[in-house]
């Protein structure tokens, strides 16, 4: 007999049937006699506890005893013993005993690494749990006892899962579990483990600090000791997200080993291959294939000769995009590059410039799928990048060459006929268990190999047709689906067949696989093709109309595939089904339905985008992101301008905390041009971020020129300083936009009219801007630091602390590291170089959070500047990762700020021909004109200038420090040395430069 205490009490014999116990007073008394087996119960205390509202008297309790002995018979023996009564069984007939036994070994084989053995165990023993523990008794504190044990062995078994790299499936129920035990450390370490592991470094650092709040509000106590290990252990990695990796494949490689082994060694050689053939014909999953193929990515000039790391490959799949204008975003976003910083860059931004300067260094393989429709715009794209990377290789894919010098074809054919009949014999297998090929003679089967070989001849050997025809035999028999093959295509023969005649062979089992669809599965097939990045389940149900059943019937039939999670359908499948969705007359309501529902996905998201929830909605809208250019290009292409005006606007938080706004650009600009003049009623608002944005891309300068002044009456009239506008965001970009510009003074007074405005983050923002007002407004004739520091310091000190406390009660990222970097900036020009150390860490913190590369770059630069001074060897540290950072990002500015650095250090080692190698290259990448750059400029000259004064070259030293004195003056407003200490300069420097820049 065996006995449950994990939920309901209860006793099953030894063939599994459940003995009747009968009423709950029955199953407490059980319950409490076998939570120690063997062990007396006092009369008294059974009496108490199994009616706690009610003790039972001496005379039922004895009858209850008697009606329990009579039901479980001979099996098991219940006791009287003095003054109570005992059960005598052995323990393991317990659940309860049997289950803590397992979680013991569980733990004991996860303690030896023995990870695979310790899963095993742990999930026997939760397996076990039926409910709540000791269900029948009330406030037990033995049942407290093993709801911690099974807690605790949900841990362990986690815990076995993440090691042997189950993170992905292992997310959803963290995250839950958490949600439920928001004071768990170790729930919430495992959580952030896996969303690591996953590749969410940001999302792992947003559940720490989420951690970090449950326990501050409702304990007063920090994180503990291991949990802020794990948090640093984060933080120290690279904030950078990895490239798009190649899709996993789910099905087994058929037929093609050797052209991987022949492409991979063309790779080694030719930097640009292209794989050209057929749709359907292979080339996709070859590319994957060849991939990941040891040390394909290299050697190049210059690389390194053997071994490759994780990410040197990048898979960038093209065949979504409609617009070659949209290629160079695509390639950042595969590369897990941002557009821009935190701060908005205004003028010509240019992503090509960003991916050179990312890829200049860098040993890579750069994997084109599905070029065809955009060889116009790969072509030269992948021509330039070659000629400025040459560490980098490109794998192409495509129906035609792209036709540019040094490029090496490698013609993909169908497989060969041995091949075609094992590909459609694992297919096959897959959906009908035991499948086989024999062949004709002395076979019962009458010789399925013949048949496969028919079928495959015509399927033309095509991989994809193969794959959606033997997916067929789920519910169709070998000799009729050749049959219905032969009928559909009407080939007797192959004979020679063209690459064009291979097309239509494929679009006819194309044709023919959806026709056998039923029409509820077509109509979902077909309404699935507004999703160009692929859908959720939930996001296809709520589009489409499709159910869980419909999805995963698709799945089975070869119609879509899941990846991650995520639904999506081969192009050559989304092509015709689009054609059927037009066809259908579907395709205006279905595509209005997808924007719509990117909308309110967006709605939903735009209220956290500033908070504490910041990160965890950043990854959702991530996933979702190919959605918002195709339902923004709807809202243009039927002048629907209210539903793009505010998609754009809804989105715009999003995009440009991400760096991700160049990818609707185009967008923007083509919705001004719909429009008009005038917005449509009541949308003034979401009409100033639609001109921010189209401001923001290639030809922005004449889009801000049109639209300026009447995107900032609307701006004004929704922030009046009284009220809050929808779209608080907005207000910061507003005011990077215009920074220097002609309507600087109108901006500064919009926006910090809003420091008394009811939303809060509104009111951060102002006082962030009132900060450089009060610095700006001190500045006049005669004018110093002096001893106390430049007038106004204290005011801005005053406002930006103000705002980094609004922005924090907030729970953003975003605002909260521009005021710390902004406060650093004033620590430096007060010389507190503590302090601004301090600050710089804790925005450095965020930045990492948010993967803002280049703005961690130049905290870095700027925390090496401040520790140059006492710590070289950190500071050191600081320029190299700053460089490394800077390159990943494509950012040159960053760059030469780092290298800048480098050459101070070289100079103060005596290293002069180092310092020269540094400077001169940090001079040609550090942008005169641009602001962000004045002071490593500034730093750069006077460097100059020591280097010449050092080499006894007074005039070059003198003109240079000139050259500094001026650009500090420049930019600050503030006289001679001033500027100098404002920029942040040491001391010494600063008299170096003044005296130098003074002499005759």
């Amino acid at each position: 007999m065996r006995f449950g205490l994990l939920g309901q009490t209860c006793a099953w014999r030894d063939d599994g049937s459940e003995i009747p116990l009968g009423g709950p007073a029955r199953r407490g008394l059980l319950a409490l006699l076998l939570v120690n087996p063997g062990e007396v119960v006092s009369a008294d205390r059974l009496a108490d506890e199994v009616n706690p509202d009610e003790a039972l008297s001496a005379h039922a309790l004895q009858s209850q005893m008697s009606r329990l002995r009579t039901a479980l018979g001979t099996a098991a023996t219940i006791e009287r013993a003095g003054a109570g009564y005992r059960i005598v069984v052995p323990r393991d007939d317990v659940d309860a005993f049997r289950f803590e036994r397992l979680a013991r070994e569980g733990r004991a084989a996860l303690r030896e690494e023995d990870a695979e053995r310790a899963v095993a165990l742990l999930r026997e023993a939760l397996a076990l749990w039926r409910g709540p523990a000791l269900a029948d008794l009330t406030g037990s504190p033995a049942a407290v006892r093993l709801e911690e044990l099974r807690l605790t062995a949900l841990e362990d078994r986690m815990e076995g899962e993440l090691r042997l790299g189950g993170h992905r499936a292992l997310v959803p129920e963290l995250r839950e579990l958490v949600g439920r035990h928001p004071l768990r450390e170790r729930l919430a370490g495992l959580l952030m483990r896996a969303l690591f592991a996953e590749g969410g470094q940001a999302a792992a650092l947003a559940a720490f600090e989420e951690t970090r709040r449950h326990l501050a509000d409702e304990l007063g106590a920090d994180p503990s000791a291991e949990l802020l290990a794990l948090h640093r252990e984060l933080l120290a990695a690279d904030p950078s997200p990895p490239p798009v990796a190649p899709p996993a494949q789910l099905t087994s490689f058929v037929g093609r080993a050797g052209e991987v082994a022949e492409v991979a060694e063309l790779l080694r050689t030719a930097r640009l291959v292209t794989l050209v053939g057929p749709g359907g014909v292979g080339k996709t999953r070859l590319s994957v294939e060849v991939a990941g193929a040891p040390g394909v990515a290299g050697p190049a000039a210059g690389a390194r000769s053997s071994g490759r790391a994780a990410d040197d490959v990048c898979f960038v799949e093209l065949a979504a995009l409609r617009d070659g204008a949209e290629l160079p975003q695509a390639l950042l976003g595969a590369l897990g590059l941002r557009e821009n910083g935190l701060r908005l860059e205004v003028g010509e931004r240019r992503p090509v410039d960003r991916l050179i300067a990312a890829l200049a260094d860098r040993v890579l393989l750069l994997v084109l799928d599905n070029c065809e429709h955009l060889v116009e715009e790969v072509a030269p794209l992948a021509a330039r990048l070659l000629a400025a990377c040459p560490r980098l290789r490109v794998l192409a894919t495509s129906r035609e060459p792209l036709g540019i010098t040094g490029e090496h074809l490698w013609q993909v054919r169908p497989l060969d006929d041995e091949a075609a009949v094992r590909l459609f014999t694992d297919r096959a297998r897959a959906v009908r268990r035991g499948f086989a090929v024999a062949p004709a003679v002395g076979t019962a089967d009458g010789g399925t190999e013949r048949v496969v070989r028919r079928i495959c001849a015509a399927l033309d050997n095509l991989p994809l047709a193969i794959e959606l025809t033997a997916a067929r035999l789920r519910t169709l028999e070998l000799d009729d689906l050749a049959g219905r093959l032969d009928d559909r295509l009407a080939v007797a023969a192959r004979g020679s067949r063209t690459a064009q005649e291979r097309h239509r062979t494929l679009r006819s089992v194309v044709a023919w696989s959806w026709d056998l669809l039923p029409e509820a599965e077509q109509r979902a097939a077909r309404r699935f093709t507004v999703f160009t990045g692929g859908a959720s389940a939930e996001a296809a149900s709520r589009v489409c109309g499709i159910d869980g059943e419909t999805l995963e019937s698709l799945v089975d039939k070869s119609l879509l595939e899941v990846v991650g999670g995520r639904y999506r359908m081969l192009e050559t499948i989304r092509a015709y089904g689009a054609e059927q969705l037009d066809a259908a007359g579907e395709a205006e309501p279905v595509r209005r339905a997808h924007a719509r529902a990117v909308l309110d996905l967006f709605r939903t998201a735009a209220p956290h985008l500033l908070r504490t929830r910041q990160l965890e909605w950043l990854g959702v809208l991530a996933r979702e992101h190919g959605d918002l250019p195709a339902a923004v290009r709807w809202a243009v292409e039927s002048s629907d301008t209210a539903v793009g005006l505010e998609l754009l606007a809804t989105a715009s938080a999003y995009l440009w905390i991400r760096g991700v706004s160049l990818s609707v650009a185009p967008y923007a600009v083509a919705l001004l041009d719909v429009m008009g003049e005038r917005p449509p009623a009541g949308l003034g608002e979401e009409y100033a971020v639609c001109v921010l944005l189209a401001a923001s891309g290639p030809g922005g300068r004449e889009v801000w020129r049109r639209h300026r002044a009447a995107a900032g009456r609307a701006l004004a009239a929704a922030w009046p300083g009284d009220r809050p506008g929808r779209y608080p965001a907005v207000l910061l970009l507003w005011m990077m936009h215009n920074t220097g510009g002609e309507g600087a003074l109108e901006t500064f007074a919009l926006v910090t009219a809003q420091r008394d405005c009811p939303h809060g983050w509104a009111r951060a923002v102002a006082r962030y801007v009132l900060g450089f007002g009060a610095l700006g407004e001190f500045f006049g004739e005669g004018d110093s630091l002096g001893e106390s520091g430049l007038p106004g310091m204290a005011e801005a000190a005053r406002v930006w602390e103000g705002a980094v406390e609004e922005f924090r009660a907030f729970g953003d990222r975003w605002g909260t590291a521009l005021a710390l970097d902004a406060l650093a900036g004033l620590a430096v020009a007060r010389g507190d170089r503590t302090r601004a150390v301090a600050l710089i860490d804790e925005a450095l913190d965020l930045t990492d959070q948010l993967g803002a590369l280049e703005d961690a770059a130049d905290l870095l630069v700027n925390r090496g500047d401040q520790l140059v001074e006492t710590d070289l060897a950190a500071a050191r540290a600081d320029y190299d990762r700053a460089a490394a950072l800077a390159r990943r990002a494509g950012s040159s500015n960053y760059v030469g700020a780092a290298l800048r650095g480098l050459g101070d250090i070289a100079l103060r080692d005596g290293h002069l021909a180092e310092a020269e190698s540094h400077y001169t290259e940090a001079l040609e990448l550090i942008d005169p004109l641009w602001i962000r750059s004045v002071g490593n400029r500034v730093r750069l000259l006077a460097g100059l200038g020591s280097l010449a004064e050092t080499r006894g070259d007074r005039a070059t030293a003198r003109a240079r420090f000139r050259q500094a004195a001026e650009s500090a003056t420049a930019v600050t407003g503030a006289p001679g040395a001033d500027a100098l200490r404002l920029i942040g300069l040491p001391e010494s420097l600063v008299e170096a430069v003044s005296s130098g820049a003074r002499a005759v």
